[in-house]
């Protein structure tokens, strides 16, 4: 008789136990399986001029830094301050990803907020967010000079993610 009871009991102590683990586990470190292999190839018109393309083949031989952002995204508004500085700092090119936008609504934002960017790229259709394993606007990958992508962080970078994660690996990287 005691064994019916038991069994439940273990039941849920295994549960609660899975989910204060769960509860414990930051969401901005989602493992990549991306990590330490080549970035996905892709080319795609540019946002600003249609009439060019971008591929990431362009960027071999620097470090840069690939983010995925989009007019309509709350959060991507938020780190853009984040990015701008990024850019005056001249560290490292910062190429943008325009995910699943309207071309119009993307080129406004820019004019309104600031263009971080050295260009954006722009997947209309997602596409390329698929390769890459984009959950969800804003992500952003540091890429080595052989085109290995070697940092995603998912979510708005903030000044110390930049301080702390970014700066010190684009500059480990740029070293070799």
């Amino acid at each position: 008789m005691k064994a019916k009871f038991l069994i439940p009991l273990l039941l849920f102590v295994v549960l609660v136990g899975f989910l204060a683990v769960g509860l414990n586990l930051d969401p901005h470190e989602v493992p990549s399986p991306l990590i330490n292999k080549p970035a996905p190839a892709f080319e795609v018109p540019q946002l600003g001029q249609a009439n060019k393309t971008f591929s990431p083949a362009s960027m071999k031989g620097q470090v840069w830094v690939l983010n995925v952002w989009a007019s309509w995204c709350v959060a991507c508004r938020e780190e853009h301050p984040v990015l701008v500085e990024i850019a005056k700092s001249g560290l490292v090119p910062l190429i943008g990803l325009n995910y699943k936008d309207k071309r119009e609504d993307a080129l406004a934002m820019l004019e309104k907020q600031g263009n971080p960017y050295l260009l954006s790229a722009f997947d209309a259709n997602g596409r390329v967010g698929i390769d890459y394993g984009v959950y969800g606007v804003p992500e952003t990958y540091v890429i080595d000079r052989a085109g290995v992508i070697r940092l995603k962080h998912i979510g708005p970078i903030t000044p110390e993610i930049l301080k702390q994660k970014i700066y010190p690996l684009v500059s480990e990287l740029q070293k070799s």
